[in-house]
C-alpha cells in the first residue's frame, strides 16, 4: 500500500495559467526551483505568504488539478556550465532541445527531463596547474578542446581558492568526474568540468573596464556611422517587416566576437524555425568552419509557455558570463525584449500586480536594467579580460517609438539603431534610419578607429552632414520640385543618393558586399566623398552639374561596393585616382573657358 499523503505536504491549492498557489510551503524560499505535480512540472517560487507561495510554472499546467503534490528542491534555478555548450540548442531553461527531440520526438512533454550536458561524453583535459600550487578564484585550472574553434577553461569556480591538493593527470573524463581538489579555509573543495550557477545572480568580476574598441560587424552603417563598443549595449527597434531578427543575423554571423548566444525570446515558430536550421550551415568566414562551432542558440518561441520566454534571457545572459569569465568577446542578440516584456505583463496580470504604462509592470524599467547591466568589458576574477555586448531587438507596437518597452530601453544602452518601415518597403537594408540612430560610443571607439583610418571622424561627420542637408533640401523639393535649386545643392542630392545606394545598403545575397572590412569601408566611403568635394569645386567653378554626372567614372563608383571585393583595395585606390583626373580634366575645361 502507498503511504497516504501528509495533510501538511505542499499542496497545488489555486491554478491560473502558469501561476500557481500551493500552501505547506513554510520551508520553501524565495526564487527556489520546485517540482509541482506528479509529472514534477519545473516552477520556481516567486512569492511567500506565510505557508503559502506562489509558483511560476516554466511548462504547460493543462491537466493540472488543485491537490497535485509540490516537491521543494532547496535551490535556486541555475544552469549548468561546463563543456558541450557551444554547438548546442536549448530551450529558455536549458533543457536541450536536440536531446529531447532523440527522446520525445517533436514534442516537448510535460514533465520532459534531459540534462542539459551529456554525462556520458568524454573530454580531453589538460591540466595547467600541479599538486601545491595557490589558485585563486576564477584561476585556470586546466583545458578542454570543446570545439576546433573554442578551447574551454576549467576555472576554479568563484568563492574557491587555496592550495592545489591533487590534479588528475591529462586524459579523457566525463563533466562530472572529479579533476582535484583544493584547500580552502572551509575545507577540502573537489574541482569538477560542470559547474551550477543561478540564472538571475550576476557572476563576480574584478572591474569594470572602460571600452576602447568596437564590436566589426561588417555592416557599413553600422561600424562607421553608429558602431557599438565590445561590451556595449544596442537596441534595434523596428515595426513588423522592418528586418530586425535578419539584421540580428547578419551581425550574429558577421561579428568578430568569439562566442555568439543568440536568445530567440518570444518570436514566431516559424521564424525561430528557419534561425535553428540556418545557423547549422553557416560557415563562420574567420576560420572556414561551421559558425554553430561557437555559438549557443536558446529558442523560446510564442507557442511555448510564457514563463520559460522570461526566465530564457537570464538563462541566455549567464552563459555569455561564463565564457566572458574565460576572457573572451561575447555577442548575445536577444530577439526580442519586447515579447519578453509582453511574458512579464502576463505573468504580473496573474499575479495580480498593479499595472503600469499599457499594462507593463511597474518594475520594467528594473528588469530592463538588471538585463542590459550585464553586459560590459569587464576584467574577470581570473585577471583576464571579457566582454559581453548586448543586442536586443525591440518590436513597438505600429513602429510607435514612444511606447514604453523602447522608452525604457533608451535608459539604458548607448546605441541606437531605429529601423524604418519606408526603407524596408524601399527595399533599402539594412533598414537603419541614419537620422533618427544614434551612438554614444563614437568616442569610446575614436581612437581604435584612428588606427585603422586616421580620417574617419572626418569622413564620418562630412557624410553625416551631406545626408542631413539632403533631408532637409527634400522638403523643398516635395514643395517646389528639384529644378528651382541651384546646382551646388542639386549635388547634394546626388552625393546623398551614392551615399544611400552606394554605401548604406548592404546585400546578404552579395558575395563580395555581405560583410565589408574596416579598410574597405573607409575606402569606400573615401571615394564617394573624394568625388562630392571634387563636384563641388567643379561646380564653383562654373561646371554644370550634368557633365558631373556624366563622368565615366560615376557608373564605376556607384557599383563599386558590389564590384570590388575586401581583399581589392588597390583598385579602390585607382578608382579614386581616376576620379580625381577625371575632375581636374574637367576643371582645366572650365578654367579655359572663363580665360
Amino acid at each position: 500500500m502507498t503511504k497516504p499523503a501528509d495533510s501538511t505536504d505542499p499542496r497545488v491549492t489555486r491554478i491560473s495559467g502558469p501561476i500557481v498557489t500551493a500552501n505547506g510551503m513554510a520551508a520553501a524560499q524565495m526564487y527556489e526551483v520546485v517540482h509541482v505535480g506528479a509529472d514534477g512540472l519545473i516552477g520556481e517560487v516567486v512569492r511567500l505568504l506565510g505557508d503559502r507561495a506562489t509558483i511560476q510554472v516554466y511548462e504547460d499546467t493543462t491537466m493540472l488539478k488543485p491537490g497535485a503534490p509540490v516537491r521543494l528542491t532547496g535551490a535556486p534555478l541555475s544552469v549548468w556550465l561546463g563543456p558541450g555548450l557551444v554547438g548546442n540548442i536549448y530551450d529558455g531553461i536549458q533543457r536541450p532541445l536536440p536531446g529531447i527531440q532523440a527522446h520525445s520526438g517533436a514534442w516537448i512533454r510535460r514533465g520532459e527531463k534531459v540534462d542539459p550536458l551529456d554525462l556520458q561524453k568524454r573530454w580531453h583535459f589538460e591540466p595547467r596547474v600541479k599538486a601545491g600550487d595557490t589558485v585563486a578564484a576564477g584561476q585556470t585550472l586546466g583545458e578542454v578542446q570543446e570545439t576546433p574553434l573554442v578551447k574551454h577553461l576549467v576555472m576554479a569556480p568563484p568563492g574557491v581558492s587555496g592550495v592545489v591538493r591533487r590534479i588528475v593527470p591529462a586524459g579523457d573524463y566525463t563533466v562530472r568526474e572529479t579533476l582535484g581538489a583544493v584547500d580552502t579555509d572551509a575545507g577540502p573543495r573537489d574541482i569538477r568540468m560542470l559547474q551550477l550557477w543561478p540564472v538571475r545572480t550576476p557572476r563576480p568580476i574584478r572591474e569594470r573596464l572602460r571600452i576602447g574598441a568596437p564590436l566589426v560587424t561588417g555592416q557599413r552603417i553600422i561600424d562607421t556611422f553608429f558602431p557599438i563598443g565590445k561590451g556595449g549595449a544596442a537596441a534595434i527597434p523596428g515595426g513588423f517587416g522592418t528586418g530586425k531578427t535578419i539584421t540580428q543575423h547578419q551581425l550574429a554571423k558577421w561579428s568578430d566576437a568569439d562566442i555568439i548566444v543568440y536568445i530567440g525570446c518570444g518570436e514566431r515558430g516559424n521564424e525561430m524555425t528557419e534561425v535553428l536550421r540556418e545557423f547549422p550551415g553557416i560557415i563562420d568566414p574567420k576560420s572556414g568552419r561551421p559558425l554553430m562551432e561557437r555559438t549557443i542558440l536558446i529558442a523560446n518561441t510564442s507557442n511555448m509557455p510564457v514563463a520559460a520566454r522570461e526566465v530564457s534571457i537570464y538563462t541566455g545572459i549567464t552563459l555569455a558570463e561564463y565564457y566572458r569569465d574565460q576572457g573572451r568577446s561575447v555577442a548575445v542578440f536577444a530577439d526580442s525584449t519586447s515579447r519578453w516584456a509582453e511574458a512579464l505583463r502576463e505573468l504580473a496580470a496573474r499575479l495580480e500586480e498593479m499595472p503600469a504604462e499599457e499594462g507593463f509592470p511597474a518594475t520594467l524599467p528594473t528588469r530592463l536594467a538588471q538585463f542590459y547591466e550585464r553586459g560590459g568589458a569587464v576584467t574577470a576574477l581570473s585577471g583576464a579580460n571579457g566582454a559581453i555586448s548586448i543586442v536586443g531587438a525591440v518590436s513597438p507596437p505600429g513602429g510607435d517609438f514612444s511606447e514604453p518597452v523602447t522608452q525604457h530601453t533608451q535608459r539604458f544602452i548607448r546605441c541606437f539603431w531605429a529601423l524604418d518601415t519606408e526603407l524596408a518597403n524601399a527595399r533599402h537594408y539594412p533598414s537603419i534610419n541614419w537620422l533618427r540612430s544614434y551612438s554614444e560610443y563614437v568616442e569610446d571607439v575614436a581612437a581604435w578607429w584612428g588606427q585603422q583610418a586616421p580620417d574617419w571622424q572626418e569622413l564620418r561627420t562630412e557624410a553625416m552632414t551631406v545626408l542631413q542637408r539632403e533631408d532637409r533640401l527634400q522638403q523643398i523639393v516635395k514643395l517646389v520640385g528639384p529644378d528651382v535649386l541651384p546646382d551646388s545643392q542639386r549635388l547634394i542630392l546626388f552625393v546623398a543618393e551614392l551615399l544611400k545606394d552606394g554605401f548604406l545598403t548592404q546585400s546578404a545575397f552579395d558575395d563580395k558586399d555581405m560583410y565589408c572590412t574596416p579598410e574597405r569601408q573607409m575606402a569606400l566611403l573615401r571615394l564617394i566623398l573624394t568625388l562630392f568635394r571634387r563636384g563641388r569645386d567643379v561646380i564653383q567653378a562654373g561646371a554644370p552639374l550634368l557633365k558631373v554626372q556624366q563622368l565615366a567614372c560615376v557608373p564605376l563608383v556607384m557599383r563599386a561596393k558590389s564590384a570590388i571585393g575586401n581583399d581589392e583595395i588597390a583598385a579602390l585606390v585607382e578608382l579614386d585616382a581616376r576620379v580625381r583626373e577625371e575632375f581636374d580634366a574637367l576643371a582645366r575645361e572650365y578654367a579655359k573657358q572663363g580665360m
